[in-house]
């Protein structure tokens, strides 16, 4: 293990792909620090950590403040909740634009300035395939997600001169505690085994399977490094081939 100075934050880092992310960095040799918004998760990881919810503008500000500057601010938190469009209600759609979106806008305000004063940083948004191809029953999450590569490829144009790149992770189906619920919640209502319910999931990826979290950390680790410096204002998609 390399030990490095730099300084990383995980927003929705107690669980999932956030948690791998957290442990690829700080097994890396990185200081890091989760955020989330339930205090005994967050705990449970043992990881240094600070509770704030990330759709709070002001909360996000206050945190960011108090821990000093951060190099690499990994966006990671984020959710779906599912309805057809005729079905859903307006406080969904609501909820998914501030959580999966307007959290990212909270962040780069908080996060972006030191970074850009100290000439180096790295902006990474954990997106999902569902930022470059629409889903059945999650327009609202797919909507918020397509906001955020639009974000991110503007914010990334903004950062060119500055040492600073903002990109995004797009993971296809992901083997986390959020997809492991899915699949209890299809079996349950369709009254199929639960291996005939992952296959919903398992079968949108060309190889078959589920994308592992370490995968995407291993990518946010190499954004983060400085062969990486050029690369700006890309969705990389880790999905087997699904968008391919």
């Amino acid at each position: 293990m390399v030990t490095t100075s730099k300084r990383v934050l995980v927003t929705g880092g107690s669980s999932g792909i956030g948690l791998a992310i957290a442990h690829g960095f700080a097994d890396a040799g990185y200081d890091v620090t989760i955020c989330g918004r339930d205090e005994q998760r967050l705990r449970d990881t043992k990881l240094r950590h600070v509770v704030f919810d990330v759709c709070d503008e002001t909360a996000t500000a206050n945190a960011l403040q108090q821990l000093g500057p951060i190099d690499v601010f990994v966006a990671n938190a984020g959710g779906a909740e599912t309805a057809p469009v005729s079905k859903m209600p307006r406080n969904m759609w609501d909820r998914m634009l501030a959580l999966n979106l307007t959290s990212l806008f909270n962040g780069a305000r908080a996060a972006l300035p030191p970074m850009i004063a100290r000439g180096w940083g790295r902006f990474i948004v954990v997106g999902s395939t569902a930022s470059l191809k629409g889903y059945r029953y999650v327009s609202a999450y797919a909507a918020a997600k397509h906001g955020a590569l639009g974000f991110v490829r503007s914010l990334a144009l903004e950062l060119a001169q500055t040492g600073v790149t903002a990109n995004m992770l797009c993971p296809g189906y992901s083997d986390t505690p959020m997809i492991a619920q899915a699949i209890d919640t299809i079996a349950s209502k369709t009254k199929r085994t639960r291996e005939d319910a992952a296959a919903t999931f398992t079968d949108a990826n060309p190889m078959g399977r589920l994308i592992q979290p370490k995968e995407v950390a291993a990518a946010a680790l190499w954004l983060a490094s400085d062969a990486a410096g050029s690369v700006n204002g890309q969705a990389i998609a880790i999905d087997g081939g699904e968008t391919a």
